[in-house]
């Protein structure tokens, strides 16, 4: 008996360091954002409760519908690049036979940068002047373009920039789902004629279903909340096409020492972000 109670003793006292950390890191600050977003909040007066006028104030700035729809938009290109191109850059090189490992490092490479270095660098190749991108282009006999100067192409932009700092981990992760899928069935497969899209489609899709649908989830929540890239490459614009929650987040609480109302709009997110979560595995466990 002593034995067993000195077991759990320590068991539970492991257990409540950890709920110590958790609350202490992670929930108090969840619960005082709450309190926060209907509060008038400077930190240099008492703060005063002033119930929904944070949540009035964001809904008659213009800004909040643009910056929700520039997130949106962000979202869904980062999705159409960020989620394929990371796949079938795994398939490939799951098909490698030579050198694997040196290819598997150059691709997570760029993950073991830091973001604010990553977003310098790519402002550095798209410079309307010297910069790379244009002069590659000027090299081929084409005209240079105003990659973050221009409203067309400034989000699409920045999307590339996310897809190539990202694509690493999600790639390591699609590569050790590949190769869970038996060698047998791709043999089978070519046996009755299947192509490579065909092999593709009917075999590896299915098998690594589950690591998609849950790679997906996490890419729209960590898409819906970019923040580095428009902050450190274009500061919002040009005329706010790159405004994004988070960065108008930025801006209330840092700019405008609004405190409250930031915390508003954060709470605005995680409730967004909460219920296309409980949708998606919902819709997820009934199609599965």
């Amino acid at each position: 008996m002593r034995r067993r109670l000195a077991e759990n003793l320590t068991a539970y006292g492991f257990l409540c360091a950890a709920l110590v950390c958790f609350a202490t890191f992670s929930w108090y600050p969840i619960v005082r954002g709450v309190l926060l977003s209907f509060q008038q909040v400077d930190f240099v007066n008492s703060p005063t409760w002033v119930g929904l006028d944070n949540f009035r104030r964001l809904f008659a700035d213009p800004l909040f519908g643009v910056a929700w729809r520039n997130t949106l938009l962000f979202t869904g290109l980062a999705l159409v690049l960020g989620f394929a191109v990371p796949f079938l850059v795994a398939v490939v090189l799951n098909e490698l036979r030579h050198a694997t490992a040196y290819f598997r490092l150059v691709v997570y490479l760029p993950v073991m940068l830091p973001p604010v270095v990553v977003a310098l660098l790519w402002k550095w190749f798209y410079n309307p002047g010297p910069g790379l991108f244009n002069t590659l282009l000027h090299l081929v006999g084409l005209p240079g373009l105003s990659w973050l100067d221009s409203t067309s192409t400034s989000m699409l932009s920045l999307v590339l920039v996310a897809t190539w700092a990202n694509m690493g981990t999600a790639t390591l992760i699609y590569l050790a789902a590949l190769q869970t899928v038996p060698p047998d069935l791709y043999e089978a497969a070519e046996l009755d004629g299947a192509g490579v899209w065909q092999r593709l489609r009917h075999v590896t899709i299915p098998h690594t279903r589950f690591v998609l649908m849950i790679l997906l989830l996490l890419q729209v929540v960590a898409t819906m909340q970019v923040f580095t890239e428009p902050y450190v490459m274009t500061g919002g614009g040009p005329q706010d096409s790159t405004v994004t929650v988070l960065l108008l987040l930025y801006r209330y609480a840092f700019v405008y020492n609004d405190f409250g109302t930031a915390s508003a709009l954060s709470l605005l997110l995680f409730l967004v972000l909460g219920i296309f979560s409980a949708v998606y595995f919902r819709l997820t466990r009934r199609s599965g």
